[in-house]
């Protein structure tokens, strides 16, 4: 169908004509002060009794022009058939631990090794791509917690914000129970069956003030299901100047906790000692369920302005181009 973006603009189709009936005509005599185009051009002289038909036509011609760029001017628009968007998926915090320990080096890629921060970001930018049709967020945490990126179905922008962040930007310590808190905060409001918080951290609970599995029973409560993963390795060899020895990295880790708050959400607790578990974990959150949202509507528009602009231009460089004719005969 052809609608009228601005309508209202059709009031000005009779504006020549009252402008015509307001000002009066300017005589041979006297120059006026304003002048209305074409109209006295058209009049042959003084005579407003009689007119050629020639003269007719460019009369026409012009009422014409001015009706076509008055509907350009009110932008008509055809609209399409309504079409159906489905959107799939559901509501994903991601909260991310940007604590000293994410320095540690303990993980492998092409046979470098990186620290575990830039491991989160690849796996879990890659993770972010694939999940299209889901609302995504992200919560950076450290000594406190941050809303980086609300729930947005804009990917790009989340996973930029993620390879932005830095180790040691939200703090030296680990809150995870704030980390939890923010993402229960965020996630509330939406439907309950979407309310999915993804935490990652290769520590304890050292700062914050909210206890983890006080979080985990508020979350049970709002219906917000939380995955945990522990990150980093339980064993690496360190060379020193009295040979190799080794060691486990992941000392701090408190798997107990992350165990616990999983069971009391509903959700599950994962551990990645490498890079390739990292990749598993997240493949495995690929699988959750997807919940069917509300359906969104989308009308296709298409701008039909420049016919009758392209119309009214046309016209008015004719009767233009005849009026200059005749003042140079």
């Amino acid at each position: 169908m052809i609608s009228l973006y601005w309508p209202w603009l059709l009031i000005l189709l009779p504006l020549p004509l009252l402008i015509r009936r307001i000002i009066p005509a300017a005589t041979q005599q006297q120059d006026a002060a304003l002048r209305v185009p074409f109209m006295e051009d058209f009049e042959g002289g003084t005579n407003t009794a009689s007119s050629t038909p020639r003269q007719d036509i460019f009369i026409w011609l012009a009422a014409i022009a001015w009706v076509m760029l008055v509907l350009a001017a009110a932008r008509p628009q055809w609209l399409g058939e309504p079409l159906e968007l489905p959107m799939s998926g559901r509501d994903l915090m991601l909260a991310v631990d940007l604590s000293n320990s994410m320095e540690e080096e303990d993980f492998q890629i092409s046979g470098k090794w990186i620290n575990r921060l830039v491991a989160t970001k690849q796996v879990a930018g890659e993770f972010i791509e694939r999940r299209e049709g889901d609302r995504i967020g992200l919560i950076l945490f450290g000594e406190h917690a941050y809303l980086q990126t609300p729930l947005t179905f804009d990917r790009e922008t989340v996973k930029t914000l993620l390879y932005e962040s830095a180790i040691g930007l939200a703090g030296r310590s680990t809150a995870i129970g704030d980390a939890i808190g923010l993402g229960i905060k965020r996630l509330q409001d939406r439907p309950s069956e979407n309310r999915v918080l993804i935490l990652l951290t290769d520590g304890a609970n050292t700062a914050g003030e909210i206890e983890p599995i006080r979080a985990a029973e508020l979350a049970a409560r709002k219906q917000v299901k939380v995955y945990t993963i522990g990150i980093g390795a339980d064993e690496i060899i360190v060379r020193s100047f009295f040979g190799n020895r080794r060691v486990n990295p992941s000392r701090d880790l408190d798997e107990k906790t992350l165990k616990a708050i999983a069971e009391k959400t509903g959700g599950r607790y994962f551990r990645a000692r490498d890079i390739n578990e990292l990749k598993g974990i997240y493949r495995l959150l690929d699988e959750l369920e997807p919940i069917e949202q509300e359906k969104k509507l989308f009308r296709p528009v298409r701008a039909l302005y420049p016919w009758p602009l392209g119309v009214a231009l046309l016209l008015s460089g004719l009767i233009l181009g005849v009026r200059t004719g005749w003042r140079f005969k």
